[in-house]
């Protein structure tokens, strides 16, 4: 997904390029550019390339935090090698968490019944004008192949992490380090 034209930025998975040694960019008019790592985080499974800026096309982006579950949406990507496909479907649910194969938790994720199988990684999710509201990233599924449940990282997580990656080479993450507790009357007695 191109997200800056003039700098030539794309936003893909950070899971999809994670071995790669080259990577190629086919764009729409078959097109075929080199591009090159800026850098990645697998926290939020986003990555960014940058390939030579020149007649491309940014996508439109729409504020994914006005996302809200029954909105219409899209799903473009390359499921199983058949490129170029397009499935609709709806917002299923909201701020939807999942391990990733990386052992890390995504989190904030938008949960859809659009058709996402494997291929479909770093694809856009868009709304109903056609928007970028997210990146899709990973299914639920027991077989391998579309159960109904797909999730995307929502455009509002991406935005922060891109520009951190941009900007330092590396996205960087606040960290609070506090748990939280249930407080039981024996706790309460106990910290008086």
């Amino acid at each position: 997904v191109i997200v800056d034209a003039r700098q030539g930025y794309i936003v893909p998975n950070a899971h999809v390029i994670e071995t790669a040694t080259e990577i190629t960019v086919t764009l729409l008019d078959n097109r075929s550019l080199t591009a090159k790592v800026v850098g990645k985080d697998e926290g939020s499974d986003v990555a960014v390339l940058q390939v030579p800026a020149g007649n491309l096309t940014a996508i439109p982006i729409a504020d994914s935090d006005k996302a809200e579950v029954g909105d219409f949406v899209v799903a473009i990507g390359n499921p199983f090698g058949l490129d170029w496909t397009l499935t609709t479907g709806i917002v299923s649910a909201l701020d939807r968490s999942l391990d990733s194969a990386a052992g890390v938790t995504i989190e904030h994720l938008i949960q859809t019944d659009a058709a996402i199988n494997p291929g479909n990684s770093g694809g856009p999710l868009l709304d109903s004008a056609g928007r970028l509201i997210g990146i899709t990233t990973a299914i639920f599924s027991p077989s391998g192949a579309s159960a109904g449940i797909g999730f995307a990282v929502p455009i509002d997580t991406i935005r922060p992490v891109a520009d951190s990656i941009i900007a330092r080479g590396r996205a960087e993450h606040a960290w609070l380090g506090v748990t939280g507790r249930s407080v039981t009357p024996a706790i309460a007695d106990a910290l008086g």
